[in-house]
């Protein structure tokens, strides 16, 4: 069963609360859409959300390597051959992995509908459901206090709170939230490279009695041999966010003495749900926890990163939350979220539907 075309366009999908972390303020969403199509009329989408300041790939760039003649070699490929057309995707697109997660989902998306059953069953479903966080960027903390009971309020009881601007300031507003919420919520602290090792180790102690759930990327990506002389008890707390971009990324924090005891897995980082699987791999084997993450991204996504997320035995956490806030989309369906827990809703492929109007 061939594939007959491929269609790519954009989308610009304003978020409805523009949030603030380290580095940048965030209002809207970038995406570039992908629709693979066999010759029987069946297709697959995909998404791709690329972030210029973690990986060094911009809209335009995820745009000009999903132009025509770059995609060409796909025309006519048996979607049978699916694992194959996948792995040739790093080669063809080895620095743009935005544009190869969109091919990536695509491409995941339709074989598993050709085969008539959910992505994950397709991967092998490991988990049911989770719990997802839901983001609280950097505000002072009467806002954190207001934003989180509006979350507490809709049911999610994990909240992942952004930090990075002083110790002191970020340890009043989480001290504010659990004396608010006591032990109703879980909280997660995603710093985005914004402390020092030192800063990192007075966190950790001033907020030991907090019961921090995990602290995402505390130090800047490239600071990796800090993190590992770093004591066990705070780097089994660190997820590897900005650090982690690959497979190769993925070996190299595990070697010993390992820098932290969580991966960050986001399918825009490595380029989709087959590397996301192989980074999987290489942390099991590792003993290391798995976080699947996202940026602001379409349920297209998203929805990818819950099925194979949701296929791995080693996933403790998913962070999912990136389309939640979205004033539209161009998919609908994908996923169930019922007092902020996740489950694919059983349709086959990534169980997404396309508004038409929004094409």
């Amino acid at each position: 069963m061939k594939i007959r075309e491929i269609n790519v366009w954009k989308a610009n999908l304003d978020l409805t609360r523009p949030y603030t972390i380290a580095f940048k303020t965030v209002s809207a969403v970038e995406n570039v859409l992908v629709e693979i199509t066999l010759e029987n009329g069946l297709s697959g989408i995909g998404a791709g959300n690329p972030s210029k300041e973690v990986v060094g790939e911009a809209l335009s760039q995820t745009w000009a390597a999903l132009q025509p003649d770059n995609l060409e070699w796909l025309i006519g490929q048996d979607i049978r051959h699916f694992q194959l057309l996948c792995d040739e995707l790093p080669q063809r697109l080895p620095r743009n992995p935005a544009a190869r997660a969109a091919l990536d989902i695509a491409l995941h998306d339709l074989f598993s509908k050709y085969l008539e059953v959910p992505l994950v069953s397709f991967l092998g479903q490991r988990l049911k459901a989770l719990p997802t966080s839901i983001t609280i960027g950097i505000k002072d903390v009467a806002e954190t206090l207001a934003e989180a009971e509006e979350y507490v309020g809709r049911g999610f009881t994990h909240l992942k709170v952004k930090t990075g601007q002083t110790v002191e300031q970020d340890v009043e507003r989480l001290v504010k939230l659990r004396e608010v919420y006591q032990d109703r919520v879980h909280i997660r602290i995603d710093a985005n490279q914004g402390y020092t090792a030192q800063d990192l180790e007075r966190f950790c102690a001033q907020t030991a009695h907090l019961d921090i759930e995990l602290i995402e990327q505390p130090l800047k990506a490239s600071i990796i041999d800090e993190l590992r002389a770093l004591p066990d008890a705070v780097k089994d707390l660190v997820a590897a966010d900005e650090s982690l971009l690959s497979p190769s990324d993925a070996f190299r924090l595990a070697s010993a003495p390992r820098a932290c005891g969580i991966y960050n897995i986001k399918l825009m980082k490595c380029g989709g749900v087959y590397a996301g699987r192989q980074i999987a791999s290489i942390a099991q084997q590792a003993n290391i926890d798995l976080m699947w993450g996202c940026n602001d991204e379409s349920i297209v996504s998203i929805s990818a990163a819950l099925h194979a997320a949701f296929s791995c035995p080693n996933t403790k956490y998913i962070d999912l939350d990136g389309s939640l806030d979205l004033a539209r989309d161009v998919v609908t369906g994908g996923f169930l979220l019922e007092n902020g827990i996740m489950r694919p809703n059983g349709k086959p492929g990534l169980g997404v539907e396309r508004i038409p109007e929004y094409a």
